[in-house]
């Protein structure tokens, strides 16, 4: 059975790779999933502050989980099996750490929907992960992007 990570970082946007997970599912596709959401590493100042590295580490797992609670709502709802993995570091570098961890043969992500001269000035969590990860990478535009895009194509 393929096991499919969605990357997942609380955002609506990061929901669209959930909600394209589960209509593969519905049209015949057996999967088991693997929710992963990536922590910033703390900054100077934390580390100075807090003087507890495992309050830090400890933190950031609490945060990704509450981060990948609506994704695993929906998974729930329709009855997925699913394990979470909660990363720190460059997000996309962590993911691909994550993808071989955890044996993932596939990984879903949504998409910021930036420009292309955005994207290029700021980098892209998607774009890195497709440079860099060893399995395939789907990208899942958001709906109103999509319903946009149908909108021109229809008056075109």
């Amino acid at each position: 059975m393929p096991r499919i990570l969605i990357a997942v970082d609380g955002s609506e946007l990061s929901l669209d790779a959930v909600h394209h997970a589960i209509a593969l599912t519905r049209d015949g596709l057996r999967a088991d999933f693997v929710l992963a959401n990536v922590q910033e590493p703390a900054s100077l100042y934390e580390l100075v502050v807090s003087r507890d590295p495992d309050l830090i580490a400890a933190a950031s797992l609490e945060a990704g989980e509450h981060l990948m609670a609506s994704a695993r709502a929906l998974l729930d709802a329709e009855g997925l099996t699913y394990e979470t993995e909660v990363g720190v570091g460059d997000p996309a570098h962590t993911l691909v750490d994550i993808v071989e961890s955890t044996g993932c043969d596939l990984v879903v992500i949504g998409a910021r929907g930036q420009g292309a001269l955005s994207s290029a000035l700021l980098g892209s969590v998607s774009q890195e992960l497709v440079h860099s990860s060893p399995v395939p990478v789907t990208i899942v535009k958001h709906a109103e992007v999509l319903d946009a895009d149908e909108d021109d194509s229809e008056t075109a």
